[in-house]
């Protein structure tokens, strides 16, 4: 006896049978045959790939690649465009324009040609990009081409053995429910993926695409000051050209890439995690930064669709010590920035966007300068829904995890491109009235309070243990938060599994990983800033010592 039971193994055999790739027939084959054999490590791995197929997560498909219908494989990615085509028609779409592009990791290129194939045959106008492109560039694209949809073979920031699919639909947004469900539902309803048509001839990306999305985000900068020294990577991913082409024709020439990290590498050889976000993976480009004297760094994601920023400890010495601000710091200077440049005329009531895992900084920014404001769940396929639904009137949104829509009129998604640009002309602003991007954040503090945010995130292997904590919170949520009474416990049920609690300075929002067996505390307080104080140490030791004691007080409310 094997323990492989019958229905494992038949539907695994159908796979197989059903598969258009040879090599990942073979792939899963050779899992079939040790499991039958009686390899129990084969057999756990074949029931996890015949699991629970994938499903539209916060930003589309995204997993593994392996066989299987719990991977991202050709059969899976086939069996994606089919349905998505089924979808479009049902909804008046057939003979559109729908916009395939993709990035440069393992596969990427593979499926996206094949999605594109299957949606030409289909009846629609399938635009295939010329190579490896960055994220921003396709959703650009869909408003820009006045398109039915665009499919973006991505898994962005993800390990380099995962990739993904994402879905913009007309608009340019990313989808939601009910149509995220609905096209699950087409997407289960076509045939095998041996028996889809993917005979159709894709046509290329209009010549100058790629040049109309420069000119864009080349036209964003607000002031004149381009004297401003640049370093910058891609982290190995698609960016990084088109990042130093937007400088360079904004005016922005003294970029220096890491030269480790500047060419496009589906393996990340020099991060092991390339997510700016991680710990070391910016320690090239900081170093780099600090070697050249620049003003600002710069740290795009492997898609592009993310924008992290350094700055030097010391404004004096640009040489010496760098740190990454969080993104709730990079979100209140684009927040300012923004307003505090917006054309009113042509934006007369505008509207900036957070989520509800954010600092509430820009809740008081958008008040100084009459603007609207909503926080939202998290991902971006809600910010740029923001408000009313249709993210009407929307200027300028941002999420803590360092995605940021400074464009929302040309793109409807976080852009990480467009978001450098505009930082860089902040800098540049700063930089020729003698003041440095630490100084405007002080300035905010002194405006609205020292807001200082961190995370708590919790890793468990069993999930159990998550749903008592919530139920431990919801149940018995905790008095006192770093010494001030708790004022307000806010369920988000049904809206998503989150719960808020609030004091006068403290706030902090405890939601399940929707994509990794964690527990996720974010952190915010406020410490009381003297407008006219010229040093803040003694604000900022006070909050870190205040937000040390949160961190343990809602640890030990959780129980974990």
């Amino acid at each position: 006896m094997t323990g492989l039971s019958t229905g494992l193994r038949t539907a695994a055999t159908r796979w197989i049978a059903d598969d258009p790739c040879q090599a990942d027939r073979d792939e899963l084959q050779h899992v079939l045959v040790a499991a039958i054999a009686g390899d129990a490590e084969a057999a756990a791995d074949l029931a996890e790939r015949m699991g629970t197929p994938l499903t539209f997560g916060t930003a589309g498909l995204r997993g593994a690649l392996r066989a299987g219908p719990a991977g991202m494989n050709l059969a899976v990615v086939r069996r994606a465009a089919a349905g998505i085509a089924s979808y479009l028609a049902a909804h008046g779409g057939t003979g559109r324009t729908v916009v395939v592009g993709h990035d440069a990791r393992h596969r990427s290129a593979e499926f996206a040609a094949d999605a594109a194939k299957v949606l030409a045959a289909a009846g629609f106008t399938a635009l295939l990009a010329p190579g490896p492109l960055p994220t921003p560039i396709t959703a650009f694209a869909v408003q820009q081409l006045n398109a039915a949809a665009a499919l973006q073979v991505t898994a962005s920031h993800n390990p380099p053995n995962d990739n993904g699919l994402k879905v913009y639909l007309a608009g340019g947004a990313q989808i939601v429910a009910p149509v995220d469900a609905d096209i699950e539902a087409a997407i289960a309803a076509v045939p095998a993926a041996v028996s889809i048509d993917a005979s159709g001839t894709p046509e290329p990306w209009p010549a100058d695409l790629v040049q109309q999305y420069l000119d864009r985000v080349a036209s964003l900068p607000r002031g004149s000051a381009r004297a401003l020294r640049i370093a910058a990577t891609p982290m190995h991913g698609v960016g990084g050209e088109t990042l130093v082409k937007a400088l360079a024709q904004a005016g922005f020439s003294d970029v220096h890439v890491v030269p480790e990290q500047a060419v496009p590498d589906p393996d990340f050889s020099t991060v092991a995690f390339p997510n700016p976000e991680e710990p070391g993976a910016t320690d090239l480009l900081l170093a780099l930064a600090a070697s050249i004297g620049a003003d600002i760094a710069i740290a795009n994601d492997p898609d592009a669709d993310r924008c992290a920023i350094g700055v030097p400890l010391d404004p004096a010495d640009k040489g010496g010590a760098w740190r990454m601000l969080r993104g709730d710091e990079t979100g209140a200077l684009l927040g300012e920035h923004v307003l505090a440049t917006l054309d009113r005329a042509a934006h007369p009531d505008p509207l900036v966007a957070t989520t509800i895992v954010s600092s509430e900084l820009l809740r008081h920014i958008a008040s100084a300068h009459g603007a609207r404001y909503d926080e939202t769940l998290t991902g971006f396929k809600w910010i740029v829904r923001a408000g009313d639904g249709a993210g009407t009137g929307l200027v300028y949104g941002y999420e803590e995890a360092l995605g940021h829509c400074v464009d929302p009129d040309a793109v409807r998604d976080k852009d990480g491109i467009s978001a450098a640009m505009l930082m860089c002309d902040l800098a540049a602003g700063l930089k020729a009235a003698g003041r440095t991007l630490q100084g405007a954040l002080d300035d905010l503090a002194r405006a609205h309070g020292l807001h200082v945010t961190d995370q708590l995130s919790v890793r468990v292997e069993d999930l159990s243990l998550i749903r008592d904590a919530m139920a431990r919170l919801r149940s018995a949520p905790p008095s006192a938060l770093a010494g001030e009474d708790v004022t307000e416990v806010a369920d988000i049920l049904p809206r998503t599994d989150a719960v808020v609690l609030r004091s006068g300075h403290r706030r902090v929002v405890v939601r399940p990983s929707g994509t990794e067996p964690k527990l996720k505390c974010y952190l915010e307080v406020v410490a009381a800033v003297d407008p006219g104080a010229a040093d803040l140490t003694a604000a900022r030791v006070q909050a870190a010592a205040d937000l040390a004691q949160l961190r343990s007080d809602i640890a030990a409310a959780l129980g974990l």
